[in-house]
């Protein structure tokens, strides 16, 4: 059995940001319409009122002071709220598979390798752009690689989750190398006129090779990977195909505000995934530390998934057993905030080139699902 490697990762950042005083500007802004609109029944006690947001609280509640997005104008327009990606023809290279195509190049750039040294693509994200073709093949074309790709969601663990389906095909010997690539337009699926979530998600794309251990000395040993799936309905988008056969005879009429109903976006209870989800992820670093040898003191850092700042401090506090944070546990929400799937692996490509040769560490995403994965790393060289 061939051993896996991580030989490098990719990163494309769009050019566009959103701060907090931009976001809570455009925010307030409608909610004051609202209101206003709304007055009459809002005095009535027929319908409530809408709060404002700040600064403050945004920080306060997740760490997060800034966001990249794919187009900045659409999500601050308060006639809009979302982004302005217009659609492209089929004969056009998809948006999604565009941001993924750079992210690659960097990875292989980064790797000094090209297409013809790399077997499968897979594009592991939480937001799909269509059903089909997959997305992966897409990119497989572009890249003009030769074998196969393939599609594959699980919420924000999907980057873990295709590391360890890469490893393990690498492993049994069905591929050299394998793209594992997490393009996300978080923008699209999230409900910028809700108070609770207006501010959580950023776009963003990544990449990471994967490769068989015999090609370079270069990388990052695969010391072990773990997955772990428990339902719940407390993180939901329930936005498809089949939304269209919810009709009623006769119905074709957009909802209030053009905006889809509630739970047809991102829509989460945060306190039950706070309480649920870092005992559950702690948990699980620590068991698999245990199965591999790994005590605390062997462990120079861990990259985990970039939710939120207080959930990330105590999962490092619990796998540390000491207080953590900073070089142990790099932060990139306060910029990036929340790419799902992307987001231990962006703070995994910019904060490892310092690490020596020897020294381990821990990706580890969690979200939806429940899912969540590890993917425990040495350095070599």
């Amino acid at each position: 059995m061939t051993a896996a490697v991580i030989r490098a990762t990719g990163l494309w950042t769009p050019e566009e940001s959103i701060s907090n005083a931009e976001l809570v500007e455009s925010f307030n802004a409608y909610v004051e319409r609202y209101n206003a609109r709304h007055a009459g029944e809002i005095e009535r006690g027929e319908r409530e009122a809408l709060m404002p947001s700040s600064v403050e609280f945004i920080e306060k509640a997740s760490g997060i002071r800034s966001r990249y997005v794919v187009n900045k104008s659409g999500v601050l327009d308060v006639e809009r709220m979302v982004p302005d990606i217009p659609a492209r023809p089929n004969e056009e290279l998809s948006i999604l598979a565009e941001i993924g195509v750079k992210a690659c190049r960097d990875a292989l750039e980064r790797a000094g390798r090209g297409p013809q040294d790399v077997d499968g693509v897979i594009v592991a994200a939480s937001n799909m752009q269509r059903a089909y073709p997959a997305m992966a093949i897409e990119v497989q074309e572009a890249l003009g690689i030769e074998g196969f790709g393939f599609d594959m969601n699980v919420a924000c663990s999907s980057a873990t989750f295709g590391i360890q389906a890469a490893a393990d095909m690498i492993r049994g010997g069905n591929a050299r190398a394998i793209l594992v690539v997490n393009p996300e337009i978080c923008s699209g699926h999230l409900n910028w006129r809700d108070r609770d979530s207006h501010f959580i998600f950023g776009d963003v794309a990544t990449a990471v090779l994967v490769e068989r251990a015999d090609l370079s000395e270069e990388g990052w040993a695969i010391l072990g990977t773990r997955l772990k799936t428990k339902f719940s309905n407390n993180i939901r988008n329930n936005f498809g195909f089949l939304n269209r056969c919810e009709r009623r005879s006769g119905e074709n009429r957009p909802a209030p505000n053009g905006e889809p109903k509630d739970d047809k976006l991102f829509v989460q209870e945060g306190r039950k995934v706070f309480k649920e989800v870092v005992p559950m992820v702690s948990e699980m670093i620590l068991a698999h530390m245990a199965d591999l040898g790994i005590e605390a003191d062997d462990l120079k850092r861990v990259w985990l998934h970039q939710a939120n700042i207080n959930m990330n401090l105590m999962i490092a506090k619990k796998v540390f057993g000491r207080e953590a944070g900073g070089e142990d546990a790099p932060t990139i929400l306060d910029r990036y905030a929340n790419t799902s799937s992307a987001g231990s692996v962006i703070a995994f490509h910019l904060h490892s080139d310092d690490m020596k040769p020897g020294e381990r560490g821990v990706l580890c995403s969690f979200g939806a699902g429940y899912s969540a994965g590890t993917v425990f790393v040495e350095k070599r060289g």
